[in-house]
């Protein structure tokens, strides 16, 4: 049975600064729930418990330890608050211990001489439809693929022994109620690492931390199209890489550009 991300947040519980999710073990991750997921859930909580309604300008997670299927609990803290600029830390327990770390900043546009600067999107080089979906295979497969179609057109699909340092993939959601702002932090750390193509045979990965820029998210946001994610490898060394993401909406819009370091048992 899965549960839908738009089902467990109309079941949150708010009270004061902290939110309870219930969290089902299709959002899993290995031993851990999907990141993008669970800060997903970290910007909801702090909207909910500080009202923010300004537009969320950047998010850094900080992935201390496991958490497990079960209830989830946020604890918010505003950390300062300005005429234009918000910042707000959210704790993540499991279990009733620590297992996450999110600093949310929020910001209101300002009136600015700048004129605009948008990157250049460049599409992928294969059509969607001519690709197959990665598939969801239990117990070989992460538990959260029931809930995020991905399609790589440049690239490869962990462990093929194609070694590949960048990817580009074809992305989105099944569930089609989610805000365009939960949508893009979920989105954003969907596929996994570049440098997973490498192996021949399954290996862990782990996301240490991981830091989301959002630019100003276009009015209109195709839930239904497919989103393109462009990931590269900066560097790799002693078991950890550094990578970078770039996320553009199915209009070819930037929709956030993400930075992780990523743990590899391998």
């Amino acid at each position: 049975m899965t549960i839908a991300l738009s089902e467990i947040l109309s079941n949150r519980r708010l009270s004061g600064d902290t939110v309870t999710f219930h969290a089902s073990e299709d959002w899993m991750q290995g031993r851990t729930m999907f990141g993008g997921f669970l800060s997903a859930l970290a910007v909801v909580a702090m909207r909910d418990s500080l009202g923010i309604d300004m537009p969320l300008r950047a998010l850094q997670t900080n992935f201390v330890g496991p958490v497990a299927a079960g209830e989830v609990v946020y604890k918010t803290r505003l950390l300062r608050q300005g005429k234009s600029v918000s910042q707000v830390q959210c704790e993540i327990h499991s279990d009733g211990v620590l297992a996450g770390l999110v600093v949310g900043v929020f910001g209101a546009p300002r009136d600015t001489a700048l004129p605009t600067l948008s990157p250049t999107h460049k599409p992928l080089p294969k059509l969607v439809g001519d690709i197959p979906a990665l598939p969801f295979i239990p117990k070989i497969t992460p538990n959260f693929l029931q809930h995020i179609e991905m399609r790589w057109a440049v690239g490869s699909i962990p462990y093929m022994g194609t070694p590949f340092w960048e990817s580009g993939i074809y992305i989105r959601a099944i569930d089609k109620n989610l805000s365009p702002e939960v949508l893009i932090v979920m989105l954003s750390d969907g596929p996994p690492t570049p440098c997973l193509s490498h192996f021949k045979g399954p290996v862990m990965a782990s996301s240490v931390s991981w830091s989301l820029e959002l630019p100003p998210l276009p009015q209109e946001v195709d839930s239904d199209g497919w989103f393109q994610i462009d990931m590269e490898t900066k560097a790799g060394a002693g078991g950890y890489v550094n990578q970078s993401a770039t996320l553009w909406t199915p209009g070819g819009q930037l929709a956030s550009l993400g930075y992780q370091v990523v743990a590899v048992y391998g």
